[in-house]
């Protein structure tokens, strides 16, 4: 078998505020393989500023993990449990290796008998600009939206409070993402303002990092609280169970690029279930490369929740796709 690697850049069609900035580009990497018979292809989706494996040798490890296959040494998921990306895009890789077309995971969603209910996910920006997407979001059919807050939360409170005005919790549910923005005494405060507003839940309300302070604002918290940031680092599994233990969090999100693909999300899937932790999967501005494998894989787990998956929709250069949106729903058409 032989493998090798490149490096892409998506281009953003229009650049979308996330609390580390605008984002104009994205970069990710495309590990490919080839043996007599087919070739397969995964995405290692480094996410700059975010993935623990954001370091500056990437590149270089990639490299050898490459020359390691052409040299037909055994490679060992374990191996690289610092490099969350390399596992994800080469589980990937040998999936796609192995497969009849792009199908990975064979189920009723890529036979396109089911579709998979997404959140419309609202990116950061002024009043009028974030209202504009909810409202498309709306007109599109979605009964499941996320918007990021912490910037202006009394900007964004005045927002939440006039959507429930017109859109009561059985009729639209509303997720927000904090990215760690507030601290310890506002989150406690922020809490109680989304349980008001009957909010789904809150990502992240403080940064990562701080378990005691997240442990005692998910022991009290009227407002049920998802870790996503809180996971990224995380690598070995005692000490993804003694995070859960210690913190024991309402919900858990899992973007797999980012803790270590398909096999790594599983170890915090099974772990946050015997704690009775609930959780979903959430892409990481993957191309479709990725958010092809990450939707498959996310149908088999039979999960009833709206997952945080993209739509492939943000490029102007993205590779080709199989998937859709009908409505507030993924589904998977085929080439």
């Amino acid at each position: 078998m032989e493998a090798s690697y490149h490096k892409y850049i998506l281009d953003f069609k229009v650049p979308s505020g996330t609390s580390r900035g605008v984002l104009r580009q994205k970069e990710t990497y495309f590990l490919e393989l080839k043996n007599s018979d087919s070739e397969g292809v995964g995405e290692c989706n480094l996410f700059k500023g975010l993935s623990a494996d954001d370091v500056e040798n990437y590149e270089e490890v990639l490299s050898e993990f490459c020359e390691k296959i052409n040299r037909g040494d055994e490679i060992k998921w374990e191996d690289y449990r610092k490099f969350p990306s390399i596992q994800f895009g080469y589980e990937q890789a040998l999936l796609s290796l192995k497969a009849e077309g792009e199908v990975l995971f064979p189920s009723a969603f890529t036979d396109s008998k089911k579709g998979i209910q997404i959140n419309g996910l609202i990116w950061m920006g002024d009043f009028d600009y974030m209202k504009s997407q909810i409202q498309d979001k709306l007109d599109h059919g979605f009964t499941c939206i996320k918007l990021k807050i912490g910037p202006n939360w009394e900007q964004e409170k005045a927002m939440l409070t006039e959507l429930r005005k017109d859109f009561p919790a059985e009729q639209l549910e509303l997720r927000v993402d904090a990215n760690g923005a507030f601290s310890f005494e506002e989150a406690a405060q922020v809490l109680k303002d989304l349980a008001a507003l009957e909010i789904h839940s809150i990502e992240q309300p403080v940064k990562a990092g701080n378990w005691q302070e997240m442990a005692e604002l998910c022991k009290t918290t009227p407002t049920p609280i998802a870790l996503d940031e809180e996971l990224i680092g995380v690598f070995e599994l005692e000490d993804k169970k003694r995070l859960l233990e210690a913190i024991r969090p309402q919900y858990i999100i899992l973007k797999p690029a980012l803790v270590g693909g398909f096999q790594g999300s599983k170890e915090w899937i099974d772990l946050s279930e015997e704690l009775g932790i609930g959780w979903w999967i959430t892409s990481a501005l993957e191309s479709n490369v990725g958010l092809n494998a990450i939707a498959q894989w996310t149908f088999t787990l039979n999960n009833p929740m709206p997952q945080g998956l993209g739509t492939g929709g943000l490029f102007t250069n993205n590779t080709d796709s199989p998937l859709e949106i009908r409505g507030e729903e993924l589904w998977f058409v085929g080439f």
